[in-house]
């Protein structure tokens, strides 16, 4: 596997994101009091849960709103330090889109305050037998307005050059994340891909076009980071020029899905996805990678999913992932070398 290392000059054109969001958690610690001066064993030994003081149901909609938040930064940053780094082009529609998150966050933050109190008598009523306890353990709506938050800040990054202790500099730490930075792109690359095979291509014969839906967001996402590492781009490329063979209406079936289902199990192996990377860099070009993924034995369909090679031998304790091929290094006579099997189990 090539080495992947980020050079620092691509702090110039990253922003680093770290979100904030707080969620008030209901719970208060229990006391010996709320369970009636029992004997409990010393703190030292055990200590004593929490209780819920409101519905959490109440509160699920702010949970959803912060891993919408989130969810919106993966797809288009990377994990850097505390937060992510974004592409400095992309700042405006991102910071957009987490205005549109708070400002949703606020009204529901409104709303849920607005009701408090009837909300918080409404769960002592529906646990009376324990209502002492709750009651005794209850805030104000001003304690829980405090609690409740959603913000970031948006920075630019840059190396400490110099410093009357030069140890400071030495030992900044700064050049170490950013040439990890290619790597944990990679590895997120991987986990989403694992995450679209399992949800969307996983023993299917047929899909629609809103399978197509994830491989497009996977590919904004390496396009906005195409500069963090070099073999980014060229797996964008390689993305891109699947999503050009598909048709443009009716389900994909047969070769056209056996493209994406190997398309994405390239994806999900960092190792493989980066060699194939490394190909499109040395000059084959996006195609002969999607040809190398086509190539092999003819698949046998069984009823329920992908099944078997050319031998017709099917087990259904296999796994039904496209083996990946390994791409040698052709010799210069040969502009076009023989492209290695892939079989689909």
């Amino acid at each position: 596997m090539a080495q992947l290392v980020s050079d620092i000059r691509i702090l110039d054109n990253l922003l680093a994101l770290n979100l904030n969001v707080s969620v008030w958690s209901a719970r208060r610690k229990m006391s010996q009091e709320d369970l009636g001066g029992a004997e409990l064993p010393p703190e030292d030994l055990a200590s004593l849960g929490s209780k819920r003081i409101a519905d959490p149901e109440n509160l699920k909609v702010f949970g959803t709103l912060k891993a919408r938040a989130f969810n919106y930064l993966d797809r288009n940053g990377v994990r850097f330090m505390s937060g992510w780094a974004i592409p400095e082009e992309k700042a405006g529609e991102i910071v957009q889109e987490l205005l549109n998150i708070r400002t949703e966050f606020q009204k529901e933050k409104e709303a849920f305050l607005d009701c408090y109190d009837k909300n918080v008598q409404a769960w002592i009523e529906k646990h009376h037998q324990w209502g002492e306890i709750i009651r005794n353990s209850l805030v104000g709506p001003d304690y829980v307005r405090a609690r409740m938050d959603f913000r970031w800040q948006l920075y630019k990054v840059a190396p400490l050059e110099q410093h009357t202790d030069n140890t400071a500099v030495l030992e900044a730490g700064l050049a170490e994340e950013v040439q990890g930075l290619g790597g944990t792109l990679f590895d997120e690359v991987a986990k989403s891909a694992d995450d679209i095979w399992r949800r969307v291509y996983h023993g299917k014969t047929e899909v629609t076009h809103k399978a197509l839906s994830p491989l497009r967001t996977l590919h904004a996402k390496l396009t906005g980071l195409s500069f963090v590492e070099p073999h980014v781009a060229p797996v964008a490329d390689i993305v891109q020029a699947a999503l050009l063979r598909m048709p443009k209406k009716g389900n994909i079936t047969g070769t056209d899905l056996l493209l994406l289902q190997g398309l994405v199990c390239l994806l999900k192996d960092s190792t493989a996805l980066v060699g194939h990377a490394q190909k499109v860099i040395e000059g084959y070009g996006p195609a002969f990678v999607l040809d190398a993924l086509l190539a092999g034995p003819e698949v046998i369909h069984e009823p329920g999913g992908l099944a078997g090679q050319m031998d017709g031998t099917v087990d259904g304790n296999m796994d039904d992932e496209p083996i990946m091929p390994d791409i040698p290094v052709a010799d210069s006579a040969l502009p076009h070398p023989a492209i290695p099997s892939l079989g689909l189990w």
